[in-house]
């Protein structure tokens, strides 16, 4: 059988004659950061204080171990980040300069020192940019002339920090005879019937030598031969049980293994999980425009998504158990959809495993962001490569429902300037329409292939029409005011969302000893979008006065106001289903402390937009929606069962006084949207009311004018605590409280975000991690309780 040797010791980093001991995998960065070389860039402005890390080269060394008796040893690189030469004993074995991609060298009979020499990815995509000419990019940065994580060189959320390491693991692979190269697996289930085609590859040191494989999955054996080096097994198992997305069955996975085997006996095995599932993504057209709904066996969805970025800016540190809390996290907010966005990387094992495993479907975005991409060599060889290898190896995972050819490209090329810009150079269409597609077509068909986001189907459209496929939602944070999102029904929100601070604790932790102010230094630097602190100012001036001087009203009303807008969107988008099929939040994480369109920030905090999402994406969602001829009560049900009930309708008063009251039945189908049209006579006029509608233990509040117009009570209300509690009892309207449980300390964390309590009404938050229970519990607690006050 093939023997692993992993290389995970003794490895050295070495630079200008200084050298100092490397972890494996890793990178550059994070060895600097062990040996206290460098500050940790996440702290402060210290990102600015490290930025020559990524301007040097660097070398990895290690003594390679005695090679075994096999007939063939591999050097196997799983992710090298990214130009690099590897020499053994002073030979040189290759040339790399794709980080998405994995690397295999013959080192039979080999042995001594090992070097891994990377050169600055800087001088590495500068020298291609200078040889193949400028494109224009979002960004000043070279990152669309080498095949690394783009947003390595910053982004509007994130750091610059252009890493160079072995990234991913390193190992021997000492064989004889054959191994196996490479399995592809086509999954697809046909009258009631699951069936596995193995395609397989072998390589082979002995062609005369007669090969077989045998597959077992579900109880079911079969056998093939090898042919060469290639050959077929299929298994046909009755009546499968199904994989499903979360919240519509269950996620039964089956473990597949196949076994290469000589006369002699095994030589291989490759072991995987696999489901069985339908999947079409529908794209007709029909009276609103063209459809994109996925439709998953046999279920069309609503998908309720968010959009996922590199989890750590030094992505070697990110665990199997941070990617595990982190989909737990989505699942828990009734997430179902989760896009890997293009300007990141293909993510491990470990994310796609626990997307099976929690019935999270992926979205699987090609590396290419928001640049004109070159099509010349080297590029367009490395791009094959890369999309090869990776479709091959995520293509078990049931989880995976869409390849996606590009972020923002198509869109920037029409109305960017690109087009003007590269008078006729290659920019990247090759590569969505023509390369990827084929690739996707040849080796995975039993998935739909879409050429970017946003896009509209081909040319005859612009790409971010929202009647067709899929739009891209970024005017209304860009310029106008979160009610905005109403105007328009689009088919498929790929994208949208609105900023806000992270946690006061995030802060504190990021920013030491700093005075927490919007424009001190340490905000400035933590906030990455281009003018993002006066959208942000612009966007609550619309519905607050503005917090002058008061940094944790700031802090607090621009949480607020984060929630409110994407809450704004997506129950007009849901209330509108079946003619929008989805909405998939920008973005669900941080990779570092940063004022960001997260829902979770960078040290794994949730703001209450995450609460928010929640509600927002529930199977059952109730909304009030202002409509042309009056206010609708739209009842979203995505459960299977049918929601009848009755809801009740109260017009109040801010003082609390009840003016009008009423009860109507309300029913919606399964998977549908029911509505009510609200009466006249309980429609809220003016600022001193607003209208209450309760069903089911779900409740929407419509306030008819901006909060700064809302003459809201002092807020009055009483505090209790117990172990692991704190109980509010409203004594007048209480508008939005929250409890900043990291503000009790910075370990705690709060099950409950934004509420709204009517007078009389109580809540209890559960609280993890404070264990105070002395008489200043509750002073504390209420120091950390925030909600929307009076006017000023």
């Amino acid at each position: 059988m093939l023997d692993v040797t992993p290389l995970t010791e003794g490895w050295t980093l070495r630079h200008e004659g200084a050298a100092l001991s490397a972890a494996v995998p890793g990178c550059v960065h994070t060895d600097l950061l062990a040996a206290g070389v460098i500050a940790d860039p996440f702290l402060g402005r210290n990102e600015t204080e490290v930025a020559w890390v990524g301007r040097r080269d660097w070398t990895y060394d290690v003594a390679l171990p005695a090679t075994s008796g096999h007939e063939q040893t591999d050097l196997v690189f799983d992710g090298l980040d990214t130009a690099a030469q590897i020499r053994l004993d002073g030979q040189l074995l290759g040339s790399v300069r794709n980080m998405h991609r994995s690397y295999r060298f013959d080192v039979t009979g080999l042995g001594g020192p090992l070097s891994v020499h990377f050169t600055s990815a800087y001088g590495a995509a500068e020298a291609v940019r200078d040889r193949l000419g400028e494109r224009p990019s979002a960004y000043p940065e070279p990152f669309p002339y080498l095949r690394k994580m783009a947003c390595s060189f910053g982004w509007d959320w994130g750091p610059t920090l252009v890493t160079a390491g072995i990234w991913r693991p390193v190992r021997l692979e000492h064989w004889s005879t054959a191994r196996i190269a490479r399995v592809r697996p086509l999954v697809t289930v046909e009258r009631g019937v699951g069936r596995v085609e193995l395609a397989v590859d072998v390589e082979r040191t002995r062609v005369e030598a007669g090969l077989t494989v045998e597959a077992r999955a579900g109880g079911v054996r079969a056998c093939g031969t090898i042919d060469g080096t290639s050959g077929t097994v299929l298994l046909e198992i009755p009546g499968p049980e199904l994989w499903w997305p979360r919240g519509y069955g269950e996620q039964r996975l089956y473990d597949v293994e196949l076994t290469l085997s000589d006369a002699h006996g095994p030589l291989d095995a490759w072991r995987r999980r696999i489901g069985f599932r339908t999947l079409e993504l529908d794209r007709r057209a029909d009276a609103h425009g063209s459809g994109f709904t996925f439709v998953v066996n046999g279920v069309r969805l609503f998908a309720r998504g968010v959009n996922w970025i590199p989890d750590d800016a030094l992505p070697s540190r990110i665990t199997p158990e941070r990617y595990r809390h982190r989909l737990r996290q989505a699942a828990a907010a009734g997430v179902d959809l989760v896009r890997v966005w293009g300007g990141g990387i293909y993510e491990s094992e470990d994310f796609y495993d626990a997307c099976d495993e929690l019935g999270l479907m992926v979205w699987q975005d090609f590396p290419f962001a928001c640049a004109a991409y070159p099509e010349e060599q080297p590029l367009r060889g490395e791009v094959e490569a890369e999309a090869r290898e990776n479709v091959v190896r995520l293509m078990p995972h049931p989880s995976l429902v869409l390849w996606n050819g590009n972020n923002e490209n198509l869109w920037g090329f029409k109305d960017w300037d690109w087009e003007r810009r590269l008078a006729g150079d290659s920019w990247g269409e090759g590569y969505y329409l023509g390369l990827l597609p084929r690739v996707v077509a040849e080796l995975d068909p039993t998935r739909p292939y879409a050429a970017g986001s946003p896009w509209s189907g081909s040319w005859d459209h612009h790409p971010n029409d929202p009647a067709h496929g899929t739009h891209h939602s970024w005017e209304v944070w860009n310029r106008t005011d979160y009610a905005d999102y109403r105007l328009h029904v689009p088919r498929f929100v790929a994208e949208f969302g609105w900023q806000a601070p992270p946690a006061y604790a995030t802060l504190r932790r990021a920013l030491p000893g700093e005075a927490l102010a919007p424009d001190s230094p340490g905000m400035l630097h933590h906030q990455k979008a281009d003018d993002g602190n006066g959208k942000l100012e612009r966007g609550l001036a619309r519905h607050f006065p503005p917090p002058e001087g008061d940094f944790d009203r700031w802090h607090y009303l621009n949480q607020v106001n984060q929630a409110r807008a994407v809450a704004a969107g997506i129950e007009h988008w849901r209330a509108h289903w079946p003619v929008c099929a989805g909405t998939v939040l920008w973005q669900l994480n941080d990779c570092w402390p940063v004022t960001s369109w997260a829902a979770i920030d960078g040290d794994g905090r949730a703001k209450p937009l995450y609460h928010e999402l929640r509600r927002l994406y529930a199977d059952r969602l109730l909304t009030l929606q202002p409509r042309t001829g009056g206010l609708v009560l739209a009842a979203v049900n995505q459960s299977a069962q049918p929601w009848r009930g009755t809801v009740r309708l109260r017009r109040m008063s801010v003082e609390g006084v009840t003016t009008g009251e009423t009860t109507l039945d309300l029913s919606a189908a399964a998977r549908a949207v029911g509505e009510l049209l609200v009466p006249t006579e309980l429609r809220p006029a003016g600022p001193k009311e607003f209208l209450v509608a309760d069903a089911d233990g779900l409740r929407a509040l419509h306030f008819p004018v901006p909060d700064r117009e809302v003459p809201y009570p002092s807020p009055r209300f009483d505090v209790t605590v117990a172990p692991g509690a704190v109980t509010v009892t409203a004594h007048t309207l209480v508008r939005d409280l929250l409890l900043q449980a990291d503000r009790l300390d910075p370990a705690a964390e709060a099950d409950t975000g934004l509420v709204t309590l009517l007078p009389g009404e109580r809540v209890t938050i559960g609280v993890r991690g404070w264990e105070t229970l002395d008489e200043r519990a509750e002073t504390a607690a209420r120091s950390a309780l925030y909600c929307v006050e009076p006017t000023r």
